[in-house]
């Protein structure tokens, strides 16, 4: 096993095992971990196996993450509960605050606990985006329309993610609900001032970076009255907002660089080279193999994460989940039958 520190990009593998060519490309001193997608997964055991093959190939081990969020976007799903969308607890806070914070606790402590289960790290989760009903991309996978909902939902999810362990990662900084463009296909802008975008979108990212949020996503979107990049190329949104204005201590990774709305940095190494300098620690590299060995090999001078502390979050803590295990019955049962009632709840129609 090849001892190497840490890399900066974030790379995903083809299929439900490791291939050769996979394995010399998670062996690359700047490679920092592998997103996993619903194409790698059959079922929980092979999923657990590959987990511990990607684990094998370096020590330390490469980080794994996956965007299990509920909901539509939940990459695994045989074998796995069926996440309500977070809207479903949004809509529950309308009607009992108290119970849709439990909600929000619940979903996380299922996920959390059942992707342990498999040797995953950490879920790119939550959204703190607010649904402003204009963007279809993002839509259900918000809590809520308000920042005050948003921040206690965010952070009771928070909170039972960190009880299984695991980190959290909110997305899409600072706030991608106000545009209608999916930026996986296509440029995006918000034409607010920042003092728009402070009074509200920001407010989730305000509230929760000094109090218990683990990573950050930027969104590819373009603020054009603040800066002709977008968020996720830019020293203003990462640097001078996110680190120094509100204090954030955490890691920044990039949005996948493969998404149309990233092409206006250039082919993939400037992508790369663009976010990195931007201030995101580690990038990510997504269902374009051939991209992400031309962003591998372009880091030879820039392969280990800066600060190489800030990846120790990521992993998840296995002291955690060997509680949670013992807790299994009294713990997880219990927030497996309140998401039930919730996904029952959302499914009913409306009188």
């Amino acid at each position: 096993m090849r001892q190497l520190p840490p890399g900066r990009i974030m790379v995903d593998v083809e299929g439900i095992e490791l291939s050769e060519r996979e394995r010399r490309r998670l062996e690359h001193p700047a490679c920092a971990g592998v997103i996993l997608f619903s194409r790698n997964y059959e079922g929980p055991e092979q999923l657990r196996t590959l987990c511990e093959q990607i684990k094998a190939v370096r020590e330390p081990a490469l980080v794994i993450g996956v965007d299990q969020e509920g909901g539509r976007v939940q990459r695994f799903r045989d074998g796995f509960t069926a996440i309500p969308p977070m809207r479903a607890i949004g809509s529950l806070w309308d009607r009992d605050k108290q119970q849709a914070v439990v909600a929000a606790h619940d979903a996380a402590y299922v996920i959390g606990t059942e992707l342990a289960a498999c040797g995953i790290d950490f879920s790119f989760a939550p959204v703190l985006d607010l649904d402003h009903g204009c963007s279809a991309v993002i839509g259900d996978r918000a809590f809520h329309a308000s920042a005050e909902a948003v921040i206690e939902l965010a952070g009771a999810f928070i909170k039972g993610l960190g009880e299984c362990g695991m980190t959290s990662v909110g997305k899409h900084f600072p706030g991608h609900g106000s545009v209608i463009a999916d930026t996986h296909h296509e440029t995006a802008v918000d034409h607010r001032t920042l003092a728009e975008i402070e009074r509200e979108d920001l407010q989730p990212f305000v509230a929760l970076c000094r109090n218990g949020l683990g990573a950050v996503m930027p969104a590819h979107v373009v603020y054009e009255k603040l800066d002709a990049r977008p968020a996720g190329f830019s020293p203003f949104w990462l640097q001078d907002i996110l680190r120094k204005r509100l204090g954030f201590k955490g890691i920044v990774f990039s949005d996948d660089l493969s998404m149309q709305a990233a092409s206006v940095a250039g082919n993939a190494p400037a992508r790369a080279e663009a976010a990195l300098a931007a201030g995101c620690e580690i990038a990510l590299v997504c269902n374009a193999p051939d991209d992400a060995d031309a962003v591998l090999k372009s880091m030879v001078s820039a392969a280990a994460v800066p600060n190489p502390g800030h990846i120790v979050p990521l992993y998840r803590k296995s002291t955690s989940v060997r509680r949670h295990e013992a807790d299994h019955g009294r713990v997880y049962e219990r927030a497996l039958q309140r998401l039930a009632d919730v996904a029952a709840e959302a499914s009913r129609p409306v009188a």
